[in-house]
C-alpha cells in the first residue's frame, strides 16, 4: 500500500470515528406536562417559558437524526407518592388525566420515544432511569441499544426529576450536559445547588449555541 493510500485510509477512519462520536448523543426532555406548568397541580413558576427553547433543541436533534426521549409522570390514582396515601405530594399527573398531558405548546416529533415513570404505586419514580417505554423497556436498556454515550437533559424540575436523571446518568457512566436555557426548577436556591452538584460530578452546563457547535 502506498503512503498516499495509507494517509487517505487513516483520514477516512478518523472521519468515521468523529461521525460515530456525533451519533452517540441523545436528548431527554423531562416531564414537560400540564400539571408541572403554571396553572397545574404542581406548577413550576415560568415552567412554560422554556418550551420555545426546548422546541428548538428538539428540532436540532431531529435534524441530526439523534434519539429524542420524552418522559412523563404517569401515576395511578392511588400511590404512596400522593399525600392521601402517605406521600409528600398532592395529586398530579394521574394516568390519562388532563394534567398528565404534555403541554400543548411542546412540539413532540413522531420519532420521539415516550417514557412513563411513577407507574408503580409503591415508588416515587423521580428519575427517567425509572421510566419505561410502551414495551416496558427501561431507559437504560434503550440507551444501550442505541449506543448512546452522552445525554443532553432539559425539562422540569431542575431540583427534582432533572436532578435525579442527570445524577443517575452520571452514575451509569454517561456524559451529561444539562441544557441551562431549557430547565426550570421549583426553588431557585435548590436549583442552583443542583447544577453545582452536577458540575462537581463532571456534568456540564451548556446553552443552545454551544450545543449547535458540539453537534456540527
Amino acid at each position: 500500500m502506498s503512503e498516499p493510500e495509507m494517509t487517505g485510509n487513516w483520514a477516512l477512519q478518523i472521519y468515521r470515528e468523529v461521525l460515530a462520536m456525533k451519533k452517540d448523543k441523545a436528548l431527554v426532555v423531562v416531564d414537560l406536562q400540564v400539571d408541572f406548568c403554571p396553572g397545574g397541580a404542581l406548577g413550576v413558576a415560568d415552567g412554560d417559558k422554556i418550551i420555545p427553547t426546548i422546541n428548538k433543541y428538539v428540532e436540532l436533534f431531529s435534524q441530526h437524526q439523534l434519539p429524542i426521549f420524552v418522559s412523563r409522570d404517569w401515576h395511578p390514582p392511588e400511590t404512596t407518592h400522593f399525600q392521601a396515601f402517605g406521600g409528600p405530594w398532592p395529586v398530579h399527573c394521574v394516568q390519562n388525566s388532563r394534567g398528565a398531558q404534555f403541554h400543548p405548546d411542546f412540539q413532540i416529533p413522531d420519532s420521539a420515544i415516550i417514557l412513563s415513570k411513577g407507574t408503580d404505586p409503591s415508588l416515587d419514580g423521580y428519575s427517567v432511569f425509572d421510566a419505561q417505554d410502551a414495551e416496558n423497556r427501561f431507559f437504560l436498556e434503550l440507551l444501550k441499544e442505541r449506543q448512546v454515550k452522552e445525554l443532553y437533559v432539559a425539562g422540569i424540575a431542575t431540583d427534582y426529576c432533572v436532578r435525579t436523571t442527570a445524577l443517575d446518568a452520571l452514575h451509569h457512566g454517561f456524559k451529561v450536559t444539562v441544557l441551562i436555557d431549557a430547565v426550570k426548577g421549583v426553588s431557585p436556591t435548590d436549583s442552583e445547588r443542583t447544577l453545582k452538584e452536577i458540575v462537581e460530578k463532571n456534568g456540564q452546563l451548556k446553552g443552545f449555541d454551544d450545543v449547535v457547535k458540539a453537534l456540527n
